[in-house]
């Protein structure tokens, strides 16, 4: 299993490489802040799920490593935006300068806004698959990505600093901030494929949807257990900066208990798969066990 997850991310990584634009000419500082800010050692948790995903319904193909890659950039995009010093003003992201720190702070608001465009244009190019798919595809991007969806918790969790809340509003908050592009990751990589029927999208669906907040409520625990240097960005950051989260509000215990429960609902969803969701079982035991 490890080589097959091995092989995804190559298969993205190679993808992104030949989308980018190479780091050349009068727009060379903005090409460079967008390789930067993709290539600086992410997990690529979201496209691997789409490439699980396909290989769910049938098998993962070129096509895949293209909507992964438009995945991807989108992801890119929202934590230059989200490291801002409008937004959580942060120094460091996977143990390396934030693109604002690296660059500069508008040479970094360009390399966000440049990735978003570019994944919508990548989709919009796609070869090998009917028009109607890649509608559904920008559309899916579009919905999990903005005012229904990243964005919108985003901007919820910008208005939530220094409040409190509930534990369904902390929930709502981040099914949109984190959740809705880990949803869009799983569920575009089926609708890439053309052949998921009704039944196996309500199933991933509701995968994602776990899974999604497990991820959160263990982001929340790594936050508050792992240091620095593992986490690749200061440690803390969350309760230093008056944000709300599952241990502030459950305790670590109580946390943990849920991010056990979250997982075991994201499993019995690929009940209907068998064998064949092997690799999103796999990812999602990494979800929910790693430290950084």
């Amino acid at each position: 299993m490890d080589a097959i997850i091995k092989g995804y991310g190559e298969c993205v990584n190679q993808q992104l490489q030949a989308i980018l634009p190479a780091a050349i000419g009068p727009a060379e500082k903005l090409f460079s802040a967008m390789r930067y800010s993709v290539f600086n050692g992410g997990k690529r948790i979201r496209p691997l799920l789409c490439f699980a995903a396909a290989d769910a319904i049938c098998e993962a193909s070129e096509t895949t490593a293209t909507v992964a890659a438009s995945v991807e950039m989108i992801h890119a995009y929202s934590l230059i935006h989200d490291d801002l010093p409008a937004m959580d003003n942060d120094n460091l992201r996977r143990g390396a300068p934030t693109c604002h720190i690296q660059f500069d702070e508008a040479t970094a608001i360009l390399a966000g806004d440049a990735l978003q465009a570019l994944s919508f244009e990548t989709l919009s190019t796609l070869k090998h698959v009917s028009a109607d798919i890649i509608v559904e595809l920008l559309k899916l991007l579009a919905i999990h990505s903005g005012c229904s969806g990243m964005a919108a918790g985003q901007a919820i969790d910008l208005a939530a600093t220094g409040q409190s809340l509930t534990l369904e509003q902390l929930k709502f908050m981040h099914a949109h901030k984190t959740g809705a592009l880990i949803e869009a990751s799983v569920v575009m990589g089926a609708v890439a494929t053309g052949k998921a029927t009704p039944q196996q999208l309500a199933a991933l669906t509701g995968f994602a949807r776990a899974i999604g907040l497990a991820f959160q409520i263990q982001d929340d625990i790594i936050d508050v257990e792992s240091p620095t240097d593992q986490l690749g960005k200061q440690q803390g950051s969350d309760i230093a900066n008056g944000k709300p989260t599952y241990t502030s509000l459950m305790g670590l215990d109580e946390a943990r208990g849920q991010v056990a429960e979250l997982f075991d609902q994201s499993i019995k969803y690929l009940a209907i798969f068998d064998e064949r969701a092997e690799p999103l079982r796999y990812i999602a035991r990494f979800i929910v066990n790693r430290a950084y």
